[in-house]
């Protein structure tokens, strides 16, 4: 059984508590691999016609939960490559993973933001394991909640070879906050790459949209371990999702 410590408030931002609890990050470049295939979005080009319908493809399998794990030695051996799913609490990750895969129930979203304090693995059609991670920065979540769940995602993303990408989910509607920043430099430090991916654009005026891409695209370029391209995505219009699942399925096996 791993047990963690809580850490320190990293800012005046609530719940933004999310600092690196080892002292010994992976070696610059270990489990980060820049030569990954380009994935495509906004300002991309977007991807062609084979690469959505490789897309397609991929997200209409089968996809089943595996399991939950709360500690450290309940992940599930390294198998496959792997996708985890990170953001705020109600960044809408689980509608987001609900639309990607076509089923309406696949990940639940907590009625107690803060609280889901395990990593859900699901296998999709043998190929790919989507991983959805618990929220991070809610304002109320009790410190032993925050401790188990932020020792736990740092584990695993520290120390996980099948990791593949992370998406790092932010709400189009709100500002960046200091816990999403404090993750991309975790994810820096820990050498896994991350792709930015902005959520709930049904509700961002177009103007506003184009203003948060070009953000996003700012935050990518600062940071060496950032996917270059981002993406826009509602989970409620469908906007961006078959672009998302084309950028992953270049992943899978």
């Amino acid at each position: 059984m791993v047990h963690h410590a809580a850490h320190p408030a990293a800012s005046a931002e609530p719940g933004a508590d999310l600092k690196d609890p080892s002292p010994n990050p992976l070696p610059e470049g270990e489990g980060f691999s820049p030569s990954l295939p380009v994935g495509e979005g906004r300002g991309a080009g977007g991807p062609d016609e084979a690469a959505l319908e490789a897309g397609r493809v991929l997200f209409a399998a089968e996809c089943r939960f595996v399991l939950g794990a709360q500690t450290e030695d309940h992940l599930p051996p390294p198998a496959g490559p792997e996708i985890a799913f990170a953001g705020r609490s109600n960044v809408g990750k689980s509608s987001l993973l609900n639309a990607l895969t076509g089923r309406r129930a696949l990940a639940r979203a907590s009625g107690q933001p803060g609280r889901t304090r395990q990593l859900n693995f699901f296998d999709l059609g043998g190929r790919l394991t989507l991983v959805d991670m618990p929220g991070y920065g809610y304002a109320h979540a009790a410190k032993d909640i925050k401790a188990d769940w932020q020792g736990l995602m740092f584990d695993y993303l520290r120390g996980r070879p099948s990791l593949r990408r992370t998406v790092l989910l932010l709400d189009a509607r709100i500002e960046v906050k200091a816990s999403d920043r404090e993750v991309m430099a975790l994810l820096d430090r820990a050498a896994v790459t991350f792709q930015i991916v902005l959520t709930k654009t049904d509700g961002v005026k177009q103007a506003d949209l184009a203003r948060k891409l070009a953000e996003a695209g700012g935050l990518a370029r600062r940071h060496p371990a950032a996917f270059p391209a981002t993406l826009a995505t509602s989970a409620e219009t469908g906007e961006g999702i078959a672009e998302l699942r084309a950028s992953l399925a270049t992943l899978a096996i």
